[in-house]
């Protein structure tokens, strides 16, 4: 069974949880997910199974969007409201609308954020939050990420709250954002709660539960929810080939870069609407283009 599931991860449920829970329904071994998703978080999470466990990375690698809320006057150690509160500050006056989009402006573009000691973010070969549960104090690597859109939906005065709307890069930590939203407004801050919204081509309107699996794996029908392999792919340029070089390509060879498309990226060679390769160019012959994944 080859292509993409688009999962609505319910809250509760880690994104393994959810791998495991397909390799069930779906009577197969190869399963992977793109992008992992915190246990409270519910949202997009596509799952490919079979031959289309290929374009995970691919897949990870695409924008996400997300809707979330800021919770102003309390730090917790997680970032978000799981955590037990280690700081806290009186809102007297929430922030008017004006200072906020002044601040969230600030935010948009390439920035640098220190991910939380609650992540599954590797030091030394030990996850930080392995060190976190040991209360071990270990540096944490920055990282630069990229925000592509941020805006204000609504504020709550009522719980010093205010929530956004997230369009951003791979590896980009939400609670990390909300925190330092909160600093910069002069306030302890925490993220309230978390909706992922969209990852790549995959958006809400168009996910599965697992109601809906489940419902359909008692008519073997499940296969029917998985969309193609190439849905994954949307994101990156495709060139239709010919039927001679269809071959080659399905043979992994390297090609000459003027058979290849306009672009610094991985890029995929399609026939007929179907996908035969990803392929980006030679690191070691300029004059080359090789193959990254075979379908």
């Amino acid at each position: 069974m080859n292509g993409i599931l688009p999962l609505w991860k319910p809250k509760g449920m880690t994104s393994f949880d959810c791998v495991a829970k397909c390799r069930r329904y779906f009577n197969t071994k190869k399963v992977g997910h793109t992008g992992t998703l915190d246990p409270e978080v519910e949202g997009v999470l596509p799952i490919c199974l079979g031959n289309a466990t290929k374009v995970v990375p691919f897949l990870t690698d695409t924008k996400k969007v997300y809707l979330g809320t800021v919770a102003l006057g309390t730090a917790t150690e997680t970032e978000d409201a799981t955590g037990s509160v280690i700081e806290e500050k009186k809102v007297v006056e929430m922030p008017t609308k004006t200072e906020i989009e002044a601040v969230l402006e600030t935010f948009k573009g390439a920035i640098t954020q220190v991910p939380p000691m609650y992540s599954a973010v590797k030091v030394n070969g030990k996850k930080l939050y392995e060190y976190a549960r040991a209360n071990e104090e270990v540096e944490r690597p920055s990282r630069e990420v990229f925000i592509y859109d941020l805006q204000l939906l609504a504020i709550d005065e009522s719980k010093n709250s205010f929530d956004l709307y997230v369009e951003c890069s791979k590896g980009t930590y939400i609670r990390t954002l909300c925190v330092d939203t909160g600093k910069e407004l002069g306030y302890p801050a925490h993220m309230l709660q978390l909706e992922r919204i969209k990852t790549g081509s995959f958006s809400k309107k168009n996910t599965v539960t697992f109601a809906m699996i489940e419902e359909a794996a008692a008519k073997n029908e499940q296969a029917q929810l998985l969309r193609p392999i190439s849905e994954g792919l949307s994101h990156l340029v495709h060139q239709d080939v010919d039927d001679a070089l269809k071959l080659r390509i399905k043979n992994g060879q390297k090609l000459a870069v003027t058979e290849a498309p306009v672009t610094n990226n991985p890029f995929v060679f399609t026939n007929n609407e179907e996908v035969l390769a990803i392929y980006g160019k030679h690191p070691e012959q300029p004059g080359q283009i090789k193959p990254l994944r075979v379908f």
